[in-house]
């Protein structure tokens, strides 16, 4: 039987679009058989809303979506996602180390646990603060005050603080739970199994480096992942100088059950970065 040019144009056309679509599926199902839970940070992707971004996610076999509030929880729930770390317990500047900040804070916590747990939010952040002339020392006093009043509570409910590790040398001056030292003390002097640093990839390679050694030393204390490339936290792949595959091994090696959360700022197609970010650290 004679196929025509345009029967052929056709069925050429149909069968590039299947490869596409089965491209997609493959990885999704890659991604959801790797040892790794992927997120990804909402905030990066300004110019999609939260369905179109956990549409295209639930697709590539992301799990979850991080930082989104509490009125935003549940629009992922018919996409089969989570919120995989809740924000509105304080702001990067104004956080635990400030006894000032403590009622107001422990009030958000006491409010945002109990919806978390309702919404299977697993996690909630919070941030140390600004130095602004506070010691190491009283910073960790006030840190761990507060949060050894709020702990039982997430204790209780099964949902975990995280405070963020973050960069003081670029991105956030004065910013004092900037290195991971700085964080396991504080997690030591806590003492609570609700109470975890979350590790930015990013962040921490700009203050110290050393960054798989660092996630192989302290696996008890790194209870949530952020990535980044760097310079620029823009994506992750050859254009920058972490090898993200490395580091998603290492991660998945040390027996990691909770979650890695892209937080790139992509600068080409956004959905392409993410889908290769994907790919890239499913291990």
């Amino acid at each position: 039987m004679s196929i025509t040019r345009r029967k052929a144009v056709r069925s050429a056309a149909a069968f590039g679009i299947l490869s596409g679509a089965t491209k997609i599926g493959l990885q999704a199902e890659a991604a959801s058989r790797g040892r790794l839970k992927q997120s990804v940070c909402k905030w990066c992707y300004k110019d999609l809303s939260i369905d179109e971004l956990a549409a295209a996610g639930a697709k590539m076999g992301l799990r979850a979506i991080d930082l989104l509030t509490a009125e935003e929880w549940p629009l992922l729930e018919k996409y089969g996602l989570i919120c995989s770390m809740g924000s509105g317990i304080c702001t990067i500047p104004d956080g635990l180390n400030q006894r000032a900040n403590h009622a107001e804070i422990e009030a958000n916590f006491r409010r945002l646990l109990p919806l978390a747990k309702k919404h299977n939010v697993p996690n909630l952040i919070c941030f140390s603060g600004n130095r602004r002339d506070i010691s190491d020392a009283e910073a960790w006093d006030n840190c761990a005050a507060l949060l050894r009043k709020v702990t039982p509570q997430a204790e209780d409910l099964g949902v975990t603080i995280a405070m963020e590790l973050l960069n003081s040398k670029v991105n956030h001056p004065d910013y004092q739970c900037d290195t991971t030292p700085w964080g396991v003390e504080l997690a030591k002097r806590v003492d609570s199994p609700r109470f975890t640093l979350l590790y930015d990839i990013y962040h921490m390679q700009i203050m110290e480096g050393d960054v798989i050694r660092t996630i192989q030393d302290n696996p008890k204390f790194l209870g949530h992942f952020h990535t980044g490339g760097n310079p620029g936290r823009h994506e992750i792949d050859a254009t920058q100088e972490l090898n993200y595959t490395a580091i998603a091994k290492a991660v998945a090696d040390t027996g990691f059950e909770g979650y890695f959360a892209h937080e790139f700022i992509p600068v080409r197609d956004p959905l392409t970065s993410l889908r290769e970010a994907v790919r890239l650290c499913t291990v």
